[in-house]
């Protein structure tokens, strides 16, 4: 263990640094991509975010002040902001020389996912309370929380939902992949959506503005989520089915006893249940549910690398190698390991953060010594790399989590 955290401690101080990148095209400030030959001239939405977060750590642990980075975490934001439309849509994705299709008039699909006010919190606190740089671009980020308190809200349930299925960071999540358009309350979306109600009242807060109404919103969120996604049988959180036909009194058939239920539960064991003690929706009682009945379930979630991303016990679990979308039927990813490392942290399961931490640390530092270099995904029982070597990005979260368990101050996410 102690030669793969000296292998990953060194690789990542020898190779953060090639994720930055300078003005081009349509991105007017410098920025930071994921890593790999796949990816090496895109901005994409929550990888940028959580790549910052890891980057902080790699520089903090070995005292590099790395100004060309510090411009590079900005510019991710004010690049996104810059592309934003006045009702709020916002790019997933920018490359240096093409269009976003869903910034298209009359088109009616995924944007940015809520995690630009998160990324904008996590760099004011990281630059002791700075956020000058983000006034004049206020507009711009109130209205992409806006868009999606307008037009992603179910107003029965208070969830938010998917527009369509492209493009939701957890490319082929079943709950979402093939469904019809506007119908799944992603749990994933949700906790994801629940932080950034916090983190824009936080912004807001610092510069003197209203931030009262977001708190109320991300307090409704958090009630939503537990009402309607929690599942007592199984003691886990699910996306719900919102495609229901809507209660028609006049419907003969129906009308005896119209339905008192605005959404059904998603039973599909994907690791994004876990999401909400990242994100500190659930209570200390269900989380030990959680853990105790899923997480530690080889048959379920428990694999020897990590976190299955979909339960192996599911129809639809396969190890396979694809890109768009990429494969979340089961493989471990690094961001879902830190994800869920993080929530146990959250909620007090140190043991059971530390070995998970532990499997994290011998995946990669396996696979630097093998490979000399990480992957996208792997195989949750072998840890063999499954597709996209020389990927980095969120990967790179394994520094926080050996900084943890040695004992230094862990750089975290908003």
């Amino acid at each position: 263990m102690k030669d793969y955290i000296t292998r990953i401690l060194n690789y990542s101080r020898d190779n953060y640094s090639k994720m930055a990148r300078s003005p081009k095209g349509m991105l007017k400030h410098p920025y930071i991509v994921p890593g790999s030959q796949y990816y090496s001239a895109d901005l994409w939405d929550w990888d940028s975010w959580l790549t910052d977060v890891a980057v902080r750590q790699i520089m903090k642990d070995n005292g590099i002040v790395d100004e060309r980075f510090a411009s590079c975490e900005k510019g991710c934001i004010l690049n996104f902001l810059e592309h934003t439309k006045e009702d709020g849509r916002m790019p997933i994705l920018i490359a240096a020389d093409e269009t976003m299709p869903e910034l298209e008039d009359g088109v009616l699909t995924n944007i940015h996912k809520p995690c630009l006010a998160q990324h904008a919190a996590f760099i004011i606190r990281e630059n002791d309370g700075d956020c000058e740089w983000l006034r004049p671009y206020m507009g711009k980020l109130r209205a992409f929380i806006h868009y999606y308190m307008r037009a992603m809200r179910h107003e029965k349930t208070n969830l938010y939902f998917w527009q369509d299925d492209l493009a939701i960071g957890v490319d082929n999540d079943p709950c979402t992949f093939y469904r019809p358009n506007r119908s799944s309350a992603s749990v994933y979306l949700n906790c994801l959506m629940y932080r950034e109600l916090l983190a824009y009242a936080c912004i807001c807060k610092q510069m003197g503005e209203a931030h009262e109404a977001y708190e109320k919103e991300a307090d409704r969120l958090k009630e939503a989520v537990n009402t309607q996604l929690w599942d007592e049988r199984n003691g886990f959180y699910y996306s719900g089915d919102l495609n229901l036909r809507p209660i028609d009194s006049n419907q003969w058939l129906h009308s005896g006893m119209p339905r008192h239920w605005d959404c059904l539960l998603q039973k599909i064991d994907c690791w994004s249940g876990f999401l909400t003690m990242w994100a500190g929706i659930t209570d200390g009682e269900r989380a030990q549910r959680m853990v105790d009945e899923n997480m530690k379930r080889p048959e379920l979630f428990q694999g020897a690398y990590g976190v299955r991303t979909l339960a192996r016990t599911e129809k639809m679990y396969a190890l396979v190698k694809s890109a768009n979308p990429s494969c979340w039927l089961g493989p471990v990813w690094g961001i879902s390991n830190y994800m869920c490392y993080r929530g146990l942290m959250n909620y007090g399961f140190l043991e059971e953060a530390r070995e998970l931490a532990c499997k994290t640390i011998e995946l990669f530092g396996k696979d630097i010594e093998n490979c000399g270099e990480m992957h996208e995904y792997y195989n949750p029982d072998t840890g063999e790399g499954m597709n996209n070597p020389g990927f980095q990005n969120w990967n790179l979260l394994v520094n926080n989590m050996i900084g943890e368990l040695e004992g230094r101050v862990a750089v975290k996410e908003f």
